[in-house]
């Protein structure tokens, strides 16, 4: 296992969208793929389409993709073509993988999405049965370490330990571990980031007077996230 720290800054590199983590994270997945020609892909989570940017950047070819996100506003940006087919359903409700029939050799993808499972055990029991293939990139608890130790808070996501517990339940994989830091010049640009981005999940743990104080305490410049990337074959897939 390998833990690299790749660094960004958004402010030498004019970013202009919040996301530059994320898709940063989606090329990387998609880059480890083993093969460059499927059937049928799966995208778990899809968002506004950075996994499909990168198999289209990598050629790697398929036959039919299916996007599922639970936001519609998602969906909407997420690029279309004929080969494309958009599910709006939530990976937390048994109806969604009730009404998913895959065929046999559909790869899975899912990229900084899985770390929101409610139930990551009755999420990725679901998954291992639709499909033997699979490649996973999920957000852990070290994610916002600092940040989190400053503001004396606990991670609303799963820890690494927990990740790693889970998935060997129902898949034999292969984990690497990631680091990245995303550098900013003042720490109210830091907070703005994380507002916008979506890394939080949508959690708000601090109140305005908490915000106001890790503001003045916080002792970075930069932010951390860590990655668990995941190559998972199906202990429980059956094809019957």
């Amino acid at each position: 296992m390998s833990n690299v720290i790749q660094e960004f800054s958004r402010f030498a590199h004019e970013y202009d969208t919040y996301n530059v983590i994320q898709a940063e994270v989606a090329k990387l997945l998609v880059e480890k793929l083993s093969s460059s020609d499927y059937a049928t892909i799966i995208d778990i989570g899809c968002g506004s389409g950075e996994v499909y940017k990168n198999l289209e950047k990598n050629k790697v070819a398929f036959d039919h993709l299916m996007v599922l996100d639970s936001s519609k506003e998602m969906l909407a940006i997420h690029p279309s073509s004929e080969k494309i087919e958009k599910r709006c359903a939530d990976f937390n409700r048994i109806q969604t993988f009730e009404e998913l029939s895959l065929p046999p050799k559909t790869l899975v993808l899912s990229s900084s999405a899985l770390q929101w499972s409610q139930n990551l055990d009755f999420t990725l029991s679901e998954i291992s049965k639709r499909s033997h293939h699979a490649y996973f990139a999920i957000f852990t608890s070290n994610t916002f370490k600092t940040l989190h130790e400053t503001a004396n808070i606990t991670s609303p996501i799963y820890s690494t330990a927990v990740l790693k517990e889970t998935i060997e339940k129902y898949y034999h994989a292969e984990f690497e571990l990631k680091e990245y830091r995303l550098y900013f010049e003042t720490v109210r640009e830091m907070f703005n980031y994380i507002k916008k981005s979506g890394v939080s999940g949508g959690e708000k743990q601090l109140t305005y007077k908490q915000t106001k104080q890790v503001m003045k305490s916080y002792p970075l410049d930069y932010l951390e996230f860590e990655v668990l990337f995941v190559k998972a074959a199906s202990f429980t897939f059956s094809a019957s």
